[in-house]
């Protein structure tokens, strides 16, 4: 079993920053979806950001979500570093 999602941050890029329940700090590309069926709402970025935690994977308020394997397997792992490069101003 993979590792879950103790916590989300929503990106400018839509992309998400995952910590999961093993330490690992990964970041996994929403934009392939946002063409799609019910993901189409998430290029709304004030809606984006309201992505939350939600029983070891993500959800936003109107029940998108992503399968807790998918968000693992399909994430890319970032060092501390460039995390922090991300959220601070250029």
């Amino acid at each position: 079993m993979n590792p879950r999602v103790k916590a989300v941050t929503a990106n400018q890029d839509y992309t998400i920053t995952l910590t999961f329940t093993n330490g690992e700090i990964r970041v996994f590309d929403v934009s392939p979806y946002l063409d799609f069926g019910f993901f189409v709402e998430l290029k709304d970025r004030r809606y984006f950001t309201a992505v939350r935690p939600c029983l070891g994977s993500v959800q936003w308020p109107n029940g998108q979500d992503f399968c807790p394997d998918t968000l693992y397997l399909a994430s890319k792992e970032i060092a501390a570093a460039e995390m922090l490069a991300e959220r601070l101003p250029a």
